[in-house]
């Protein structure tokens, strides 16, 4: 079951192009998505009162500063900052650069998007972990329904991850587990370095690791995905149905995750398994889907003005491959716990 399967491929990666439209449009979600965390940041700092505390562990490459002095809405006093090397920069500082970067999006030049968007991602990042530490999350604490036990069976999703054009995707078959530990294998099918934080979106509510997703920004109701199992959240009749999983708040990879039903295990086989996919996963911190399709762009052409700094980047990647044995090794391996 576990064997490598050849997936045919409906057009090469390499040569595809978003049009400008999907570009904009794309660009656009980045660029919304970017000033309102920083403006959400801003009103939970207030609240906080921490908008004048600097934020901890933010380090700036000097090309780093020289972008955001380049940028022409960031402000006189910021940019002061920015010209000493060893300044220190509060949280109202970076979530105000993060919102002059983001107004400045629109309207730079195409080769400077990626780089603004990675730039204000890495600030994102520092500003989400920064402020976590400030505040509480609340959990709900709404009683789950009973776990309903089928020992001879096995859980059937299939992964896609959204905006991928043709799709990147995995079919995975787990026994019953924690919304937790599915998250990890969700991780090592696909490829990704659980590196970021994530949550899942399921009927409305939404589920995610008390340890982690402390976002500080105003209460707001939260499952703990540490809890919960797969027996609780899934249909009696083992009806098909569509959640979704986050991952990178920054990068805002959303994956599209169909729960195929319920499938009797198979007798001397070990789970999870992977049985089929496509495509490789992204590269971590490339800038989203829109990001990804500019680096393969980029990666394709040897003209391109990126080329040679996204080949020292990202290397001899191949956006077609795909094992299965692969996988299926990966999510068996798991991630190291983190807790320990």
């Amino acid at each position: 079951m576990s064997r490598k399967k050849t997936v045919p491929i409906e057009e090469p990666l390499q040569t595809i192009k978003l049009d400008a439209a999907k570009k904009a449009k794309l660009l656009a979600k980045n660029v919304v998505q970017m000033a309102e965390f920083a403006a959400t940041a801003l009103i939970a700092a207030e609240q906080l009162s921490i908008k004048t505390k600097p934020l901890e562990h933010l380090t700036l490459s000097p090309a780093q500063r020289g972008v955001l002095l380049a940028v022409p809405e960031i402000s006189k006093s910021i940019k002061t900052k920015l010209a000493k090397e060893k300044a220190s920069f509060t949280v109202a500082d970076v979530a105000n650069m993060s919102m002059a970067l983001a107004e400045h999006l629109t309207d730079a030049a195409l080769p400077q998007q990626v780089a603004l968007l990675r730039l204000g991602k890495h600030l994102i990042d520092k500003l989400h972990a920064d402020i976590a530490h400030a505040g509480k999350i609340t959990f709900e604490k709404t009683k789950q329904p009973k776990a309903k036990a089928y020992p001879n069976t096995v859980y059937q999703f299939k992964i896609t991850l959204k905006g991928s054009k043709p799709p990147i995707w995995r079919q995975i078959q787990v026994e019953d587990c924690t919304l937790d530990k599915l998250h990890e294998h969700i991780q090592t099918a696909m490829g990704w370095t659980n590196s970021h934080l994530h949550q899942f979106e399921i009927f409305g509510k939404r589920y995610g690791d008390p340890e982690l997703l402390d976002d500080g920004f105003d209460d707001f109701d939260c499952l703990d995905s540490t809890k919960i199992r797969l027996s609780q959240i899934t249909p009696n009749a083992g009806k098909r149905f569509k959640f979704i999983y986050k991952y990178d708040f920054g990068d805002g990879w959303e994956h599209e995750i169909l729960f195929e039903g319920n499938k009797m295990k198979v007798a001397g086989t070990k789970y999870p398994l992977c049985l089929e996919g496509a495509r490789s996963c992204p590269p971590e911190d490339v800038g989203g889907i829109y990001g990804y399709y500019d680096f393969l762009e980029a990666l394709a052409d040897p003209k391109h003005e990126d080329h040679d700094n996204y080949m020292e980047w990202g290397g001899d990647f191949d956006p077609n491959q795909f094992d299965v044995q692969q996988a299926t090794k990966a999510m068996k391996k798991g991630l190291p716990d983190w807790r320990e």
